[in-house]
């Protein structure tokens, strides 16, 4: 089960990140990243509400649920401002290459904070798929992305990378710390991570410009649909880290890289190189390792 929802995760975030790049043309890199959460936060939270007073049951919230979510929530708008900041500073390949090195910090946080440590066939897996993500972002030139060594962009993907391990591994921590029904904690807890982002980024955002809240309210037409598809990808990704361990889960949504560069050829009808069918048969192969493990 854990393995379809990660699966279903991975294309829902594929169309919300295409949908995000639209929005930019109306909204700035903030706006648009806050609509996100936004448009979702509302519809998880009724979705949550629904479920429980139907056939559902809420659990009991204690203070480990609390301070999980509450720093899953804030970590993940961390680490992908550090990530647009690493595009900013040099480009999408290398911020890619390094925040991809979020299965190695997931898979020791994983084992650090929630005593769940994974095998050594699923660490073969995990570190396969790494390489074969960072040479298909490298666009065949690895060595030369890499070159610069650990300049800023590289310490900003890295953070982020560190950023979104720990937002797996604490999504991971707050749900197991409920009792109930896998679908129950799921819920609950994305409905509560995401009205701590909307809030908190709420917050900033109006701190610096409130202009630009009514710019979101505004673009509600083209934000919806990220909203939508946020919601069902963070649902899955909820869902699927409910059930399974944040390392493996991570890991195996590194087939991401691989359905995009599919649709590229599919439905753009965009050539490549051997060494980029190379690069992904390297990542589907790392995953496949992962799912024997």
């Amino acid at each position: 089960m854990w393995i379809l929802v990660t699966l279903a995760a991975t294309v829902f975030q594929i169309g919300r990140t295409s949908e995000q790049h639209r929005l930019r043309e109306v909204l700035g890199v903030a706006e648009a990243g806050y609509a996100r959460f936004a448009y979702a936060w509302p519809m998880a939270v009724a979705i949550a509400v629904g479920w429980i007073l139907g056939p559902g049951t809420l659990p009991e919230l204690g203070p480990t649920f609390w301070v999980s979510v509450t720093a899953a929530g804030v970590l993940q708008i961390v680490a992908t401002m550090s990530l647009l900041q690493s595009f900013r500073l040099r480009d999408f390949a290398v911020g890619t290459i390094y925040s991809k090195t979020e299965v190695v910090f997931v898979g020791v946080a994983s084992a650090v904070i929630l005593s769940e440590p994974i095998g050594w066939l699923s660490w073969a897996g995990a570190l396969i798929s790494l390489v074969g993500v960072a040479w298909l972002a490298s666009n065949g030139s690895l060595r030369e992305r890499l070159a610069g060594g650990l300049d800023p962009a590289a310490w900003y993907g890295i953070f982020a990378a560190l950023g979104f391990g720990l937002t797996a591994v604490f999504i991971r921590r707050a749900a197991s710390s409920l009792e109930g029904d896998a679908l129950d904690r799921a819920l609950v807890t994305l409905a509560a991570m995401l009205s701590v982002q909307a809030l908190v980024q709420g917050v900033a955002i109006a701190r610096s410009n409130t202009a630009s809240l009514a710019a979101v309210g505004r673009a509600w037409r083209q934000a919806i649909g990220v909203g939508l598809l946020s919601l069902a990808g963070s649902a899955a990704w909820s869902l699927a880290m409910t059930l399974e361990n944040a390392a493996r889960v991570r890991t195996l949504g590194q087939i991401e890289i691989v359905f995009a560069f599919a649709l590229g050829i599919v439905i753009h009808r965009e050539s490549h190189r051997w060494d980029e069918y190379a690069a992904a048969a390297v990542v589907t192969a790392g995953v496949t390792l992962l799912v024997i493990a």
